[in-house]
Parts: C-alpha cells; sequence; structure tokens
C-alpha cells in the first residue's frame, strides 16, 4: 500500500514514527509539499497524511485509488468533505493530543502577563532592584488569579482544559453561549455578559463566517479596563488592527495571542508591529510540545490501525 505524509516539517523534529512504518512499510515522508506538487504526489497513492495541505475536489478526482486521509489535527477545513465523500474517500482527524499543551501555554502566557514577569526581568538586569531601598522591588503590578473570572468562549476538548486548569488556580469560570444564540442554557451566559464580566477572556472555538472577527472594536470596548485576552485558537476571530488600538489606548490591559489570520503573516500584520509589553505573540506553538506533538502521531496511528481493521475511530467521512 502506498502512503505519502506531505507537510511532515509541520509536526517538528524528534518524533517516532515506528508506528506508522509498521502499518505502511512503503510510507514516504516529504517534509514539504509545494502546491504545484501535491497532484503527482497523492495520484497513486492509497493513504494521504498531511498537517495543512489543502486536498480540493479537483485534486481528489484524479485520484481514483485513493482510500484513506489523515489529518494531524481536529480542524478539518483543508479538506474538501463533500468531495471526499462523494469519492469514497474516508477522512479522520485527530482530538484531544493537544489539550495539556494548550492550556499550559494559556496559562504560562496568563501568568506573566499577570505578574508582570517581561517588567521585572528587564528591571533587575538594568539594576533597578539593585538600587531599591527595600528588600523588594513593586514597581509594576502582579494580579492573583484567584480573586480573577476566566471566560471561556468554545467549550470543547480545549475549552473544557483551560476551564479546568483555571478552576485550579480559584478562578471564577464562565462559558459563553454560542455567540448571536438567544438559546442560553446549561448554566452558560451570553456572549455580551461574558465581555463584560470576565478579567481574562480564552478563546477556542472554530473559525467560521459566524465567528470571524468575532472579537472587534465594539466587543474590546465592552470587556473591563483591566481585562486580559487570550487567543490560541484561530487569529481571523479577532482583528487585529482593533486589538493593537485597544492595547495601545488602554481599553484593555494586555492581550497574549498565538495565532494570526494569515500564518505564516509574510505580509504583516497590524500585532507585530505593537511594541507594548502588554502583548505577547507567539508563532502558533500552543500546541506543540514535545508529548503533544508525539500524541498526534500516536492518534494518527491508531486511525490508521482501526480503518484498516474495518473500524471508524475518528472519521469525520
Amino acid at each position: 500500500m502506498n502512503a505519502v505524509f506531505l507537510d511532515w516539517a509541520t509536526m517538528g523534529p524528534g518524533l517516532d514514527t515506528s508506528g506508522l512504518h509498521a502499518l505502511l512499510p512503503d510510507l514516504k515522508i516529504f517534509d514539504v509539499t509545494e502546491d504545484h506538487e501535491v497532484a503527482a504526489r497523492i495520484q497513486n497513492t492509497q493513504f494521504v497524511f498531511t498537517n495543512k495541505i489543502r486536498l480540493t475536489d479537483k485534486l481528489l478526482e484524479h485520484c481514483s485509488g485513493l482510500r484513506f486521509v489523515g489529518l494531524t489535527a481536529t480542524g478539518t477545513d483543508n479538506v474538501d468533505l463533500v468531495a471526499a465523500k462523494r469519492h469514497g474517500v474516508a477522512v479522520c482527524n485527530i482530538r484531544a493530543y493537544c489539550n495539556q499543551s494548550v492550556a499550559e501555554h494559556v496559562f504560562a502566557c496568563l501568568l506573566n502577563l499577570t505578574h508582570s514577569i517581561r517588567q521585572y526581568t528587564r528591571d533587575v538586569r538594568a539594576g533597578e532592584w539593585q538600587k531599591s531601598e527595600d528588600f523588594c522591588l513593586l514597581t509594576h503590578p502582579v494580579r492573583e488569579l484567584s480573586a480573577m473570572t476566566l471566560g471561556i468562549v468554545g467549550y470543547g476538548e480545549l475549552g473544557k482544559a483551560v476551564a479546568n486548569t483555571g478552576a485550579s488556580f480559584g478562578m471564577d469560570v464562565i462559558v459563553s453561549a454560542r455567540p448571536g444564540s438567544r438559546d442560553i442554557k446549561d448554566g452558560r451566559v451570553s456572549f455580551d455578559e461574558l465581555l463584560t464580566r470576565s478579567d481574562v477572556i480564552s478563546l477556542h472555538c472554530p473559525l467560521n463566517n459566524d465567528t470571524r472577527k468575532l472579537i472587534g472594536a465594539d466587543e474590546l470596548a465592552k470587556m473591563k479596563h483591566d481585562a486580559i485576552l487570550i487567543n490560541t485558537a484561530r487569529g481571523g476571530l479577532v482583528d487585529s488592527a482593533a486589538l493593537a488600538a485597544a492595547l495601545r489606548d488602554g481599553e484593555i490591559a494586555a492581550a497574549a495571542v498565538d495565532v494570526l489570520p494569515e500564518e505564516p503573516p509574510v505580509h504583516g500584520d497590524p500585532l507585530l508591529d505593537y511594541a507594548g509589553d502588554n502583548l505577547i505573540v507567539t508563532p502558533h506553538i500552543a500546541w506543540a510540545t514535545n508529548e503533544a506533538r508525539q500524541a498526534a502521531i500516536d492518534e494518527l496511528t491508531a486511525n490508521i490501525a482501526a480503518y484498516l481493521e474495518g473500524g471508524e475511530r475518528n472519521r469525520v467521512v
């Protein structure tokens, strides 16, 4: 059985692929596949694995032997699922592989911002502590998480993991109903109420037509002036220019973003130009601990094994 992994470089170094090769000894792994190379690499292949490569109807219709597409991500928006079903191609994603990684990243950023770690480190290196008249230096605010309300937007696996971590810090956790929905149940609050009540808002919802620029100028204006926004979901959920302006003008206290609307951001972004200490920008690595990346490969391997045995583990098509 022919098999290809099209964009292995997206998974990072140091991963064990022995399980994959045991199932599919003829697996070919390509670090990078350019758009013009995709068709040739999948044309005579039964199994295709990818993280972010787009598989369109046009590509799939020329792959009569293709049986299985395995994604190393939860999102499936890079595959035409309707076309896959029409062509008889099974598609599997992976789930719950990076919950701990994302939750730790959210709170690494949050603690950095609430405890002014970057500012105090800079002050010590500049000799400010050495000149202090007291045993400590208290020139930047330090806030305790247990006194804060954490608002979760998107209550899937990742949202629940972040909510549970917040609760372990003693935070009051509230969860948004689907934005724009009038059907509020299960103890959730409206999106507008979450905006006004939360000291910290953490985004974990998918990007679609209903959530694109979910956080814009109007939403930022409703947030507390000392609130913190964290986005580890999708860059398109937040209006970058509006967020940069809100941070600059003190409309909210701080933000941490791990995602941008364009990745990599080769055409720039207002948040990349922002220089204040109240913004943390990381390059889409919240999911990427060594353990989570290996879990992704292990989940892919389990999906393949199930398929070969006639099962439907993590099937989306």
